[in-house]
């Protein structure tokens, strides 16, 4: 038996419950894993309460993160996993594979192995924010030395993984965050501004910082009625990424300023590179060569245990953490 979180209705982190199920065998193209840890993230949150860009089969599980360890394999899963430390990337569906519990199974295609110094709370913590700032910012934009590349919401996981990917291709980071609390966090985190929108003027700052160029660069989870102001700083030709809806509000398209500077705006997800079989290597080999020299360390904002689950998803969405929330599993 193992102890899996499910849901059978939609709501918030009340309605996940730890419940004890017979233990699975992996069948064609898949492992069993060991689970020592699983990262949070909003993406999850928002799938339990029935706002994800996909709606919950329920009885539901839930979880795209887990580090642990190969157990059991498929029969036709290379065997050599047997036994060792790995991440699940998410590139599935949390309806036909969920990561939180004792125990999970996921496809042997969406496992990624992690640096041996890193921990199983840091393995957790890799994939989601760094394949997500991966794709937008090297393999679409092509971030390069000079750019200015603005990051709302800095304070998340994905949001300092992309201020680390900005700062090591010589970029400029410019994170924005609501209050001026975090201010100092990001800043040794590697920004090289941090604009509070609730206590400046978030456009003319940007001006300020660019020379008036505006940012090239746009890495949004916010959308709704923000994305006027974020098109009113970027730059001529910039590009303007959406891949949240942290807003929860309808989201009005900035056209007279797409016009006028000729910008793109585009939804992107981490799925076009996870299932993607031709760019996830890539993406995986420039993480993991960070990884291993340092120059990325996935920032762990607070550890839960196993049996707090509800309380690890009710401090996810107070927004009160710098980095990736974690719950261990012993």
């Amino acid at each position: 038996m193992a102890k899996i979180v499910r849901f059978d209705g939609l709501g918030g982190p009340e309605v996940l419950q730890i419940k004890e199920e017979p233990s699975k065998q992996p069948g064609k193209g898949e492992v069993r894993l060991k689970v020592k840890a699983v990262g949070l993230n909003r993406a999850e949150s928002m799938f339990i309460r029935g706002q994800y860009v996909e709606h919950p089969k329920l009885p539901a599980g839930v979880g795209y993160e887990a580090a642990g360890v190969v157990e059991a394999v498929g029969p036709d899963v290379d065997k050599n996993w047997l036994g060792k430390s790995v991440a699940v990337i998410p590139a599935f569906s949390m309806n036909d594979y969920a990561m939180l519990g004792e125990e999970a199974i996921a496809p042997a295609a969406a496992l990624g192995e992690y640096p041996a110094k890193l921990t199983a709370a840091e393995g957790a913590a890799i994939w989601m924010q760094y394949v997500t700032a991966y794709g937008a910012l090297i393999a679409i934009a092509h971030v390069a030395k000079g750019d200015f590349v603005l990051i709302p919401a800095a304070s998340s996981s994905v949001g300092i993984a992309a201020i680390e990917i900005a700062k090591s291709e010589g970029a400029v980071p410019i994170a924005t965050t609501r209050k001026s609390n975090k201010k100092a966090e990001l800043l040794s985190l590697g920004a090289h501004y941090v604009i509070a929108t609730e206590e400046e003027d978030f456009v003319a700052r940007v001006k300020e910082i660019t020379g008036g160029k505006g940012a090239r660069v746009i890495f949004d989870p916010i959308a709704g009625p923000y994305l006027e102001k974020l098109g009113e700083a970027a730059a001529v030709g910039g590009i303007i990424f959406e891949y949240g809806a942290l807003s929860m509000q309808p989201t009005p398209f900035p056209l007279f300023a797409a016009i006028v500077k000729g910008l793109s705006i585009r939804g992107y997800t981490l799925m076009e590179i996870t299932r993607n079989p031709e760019k996830l290597p890539v993406a995986k080999k420039y993480i993991y060569d960070r990884l291993a020299d340092g120059r990325f360390r996935p920032k762990i904002a607070k550890v839960f245990p196993f049996a707090q689950t509800i309380e690890a998803y009710k401090y996810l969405e107070s927004n009160a953490q710098v980095g990736k929330i974690v719950i261990t599993i012993p």
